[in-house]
């Protein structure tokens, strides 16, 4: 029976170089592999180790990349190791099959959403309406399914995400702060609820998960085991869980001592 393995991304495995947390002195520091480019810059990191413990868990267990980036984001991505059958975009609203969306998992997506949830545009327009341009920088939608904004945070008023959070809440959507975005996202929107479709449909009898994020908590809680890292919302908030190991290591070597964690629990022989 396989092992899914379902890791969140940014911040997680991979790391931006504002995010990488390098602080030892320049000549301990680990080397790093570019597993992304966008607009001919490179934008985000993993230590070589890292890359070589993803190929062999690649080879070991379905490794599943589970991210809230749009199809497009996640595709300019190349990570290492033999390349992922299933991969989870859209906080679970699109569900990747060799690189293609399922069609009948969308539309349940959708459906859902449309029976739960306030509606995109209204929570849109609260948005265009409430913030401040002195501290936002682009307002997005992704994929017609979640909004978001891009902010200086030294000038973001932590008051107005809480305010946003409680209206929100009242219509069927979370708020997440992640970095320099605010994501507001419809709660049926999960990444758990794609993990759960994916074991189903492969037949897992155990699921391993990794996140830093409000986003993935619910990821993390559905998971048979879960880790997350020193840094991110869901360490500041000193989040736990049963089945939640909660790791010290802080950036880029974060995501090598996960990957680690998920290979010693494939490995491991199980009843």
């Amino acid at each position: 029976m396989p092992v899914l393995v379902a890791s969140d991304l940014d911040r997680t495995l991979i790391y931006s170089a504002a995010a990488l947390a390098l602080t030892m002195p320049d000549a301990r520091a680990p080397r790093l592999l570019c597993v992304e480019v966008h607009e001919a810059r490179p934008l985000s990191f993993m230590t070589e180790t890292a890359a070589q413990l993803l190929t062999e868990l690649g080879d070991a267990a379905l490794f599943v990349p589970t991210t809230t980036r749009t199809r497009k984001q996640y595709q300019r991505i190349n990570l290492p190791g033999p390349p992922p059958k299933y991969a989870i975009c859209a906080n679970g609203g699109h569900l990747l099959v060799d690189g293609v969306t399922d069609a009948d998992w969308h539309g349940r997506v959708l459906a859902r959403l449309a029976d739960e949830c306030a509606p995109l545009d209204e929570i849109r327009e609260h948005l265009m309406a409430t913030a401040d341009p002195v501290w936002v920088r682009k307002h997005r939608v992704a994929e017609d399914l979640f909004a978001y904004l891009v902010v200086e945070r030294e000038l973001l008023p932590e008051e107005w995400v809480k305010e946003l959070a409680v209206w929100a809440e009242n219509r069927g959507w979370t708020v997440s702060l992640q970095g320099r975005k605010i994501y507001a996202v419809p709660k049926p929107l999960t990444k758990s609820a794609a993990m759960r479709e994916l074991a189903l449909r492969t037949g897992a009898d155990l699921t391993l998960a990794a996140g830093d994020s409000l986003l993935d908590a619910d990821l993390l809680l559905a998971a048979d085991r879960g880790w997350r890292p020193g840094h991110g919302e869901l360490a500041e908030a000193e989040w736990t869980a049963p089945a939640l190991a909660a790791l010290p290591e802080r950036g880029v070597l974060a995501g090598e001592r996960i990957l680690r964690e998920f290979l010693r629990a494939v490995r491991e022989p199980r009843q």
